[in-house]
Formats: structure tokens, C-alpha cells, sequence
């Protein structure tokens, strides 16, 4: 059996799930996991979380450079991104200080 994914950082997870619902882009300048930017902004373990639920695509794009990957929200991404930023908004600050903090 197929073990779940684990949201690792919930605070970047919902910060890369807003600025894609904007229209950034995430850039995968690397073979691992790691190597990712969303508006020149690092992004840790959340590649990956959105890359296992099916949340992104990648995408070409002409202007870019060789080798880098760019991606996208697909549509589930964005019906996902519009429920979860707006949960988070809704819990209380502390909560979401805590989450930054713990992970």
C-alpha cells in the first residue's frame, strides 16, 4: 500500500499554493526534489507534496531556458489552492504562527 503525503511545511505549502493561484510560476532548476523557486522565493518540501496530489503541470514554456522545468496550477490545483488558502485565512493567527514555526 502507497504511503500518504505528508505535508511537510504547511506555511509553504499554502504560500506556494497562493502565489500559484496568482498566476507565478514554479521554476525546478534540478534533478532532486530541491532546486525550486516560485517568484525567486525558495521552495522546500512543497514541490514535492503538489507534484503527489496531482496539483501542478508542467508546462513549456518558450522563453525559458534549457533543462529548467516550469509548472503550473492545473485545474484541480486551482479548485485545491481556493479551498486551502481560504481555510487557512479562517483558522486563528497563533495557530498559524504555530504551523510556520513547527513545520
Amino acid at each position: 500500500m502507497e504511503q500518504p503525503t505528508i505535508i511537510a511545511n504547511r506555511g509553504e505549502f499554502v504560500d506556494a499554493l497562493r502565489a500559484l493561484k496568482r498566476g507565478h510560476v514554479l521554476v525546478h532548476a534540478s534533478e532532486s526534489w530541491g532546486g525550486c523557486s516560485i517568484d525567486g522565493g525558495a521552495v522546500g518540501a512543497s514541490f514535492r507534496t503538489l507534484a503527489d496530489y496531482a496539483l501542478i503541470d508542467e508546462y513549456h514554456n518558450p522563453h525559458g531556458f534549457e533543462h529548467i522545468h516550469y509548472y503550473r496550477l492545473n485545474q484541480r490545483g486551482r479548485e485545491f489552492a481556493e479551498r486551502a488558502v481560504q481555510a487557512w485565512e479562517r483558522r486563528p493567527l497563533i495557530e498559524r504562527l504555530a504551523a510556520r514555526l513547527l513545520g
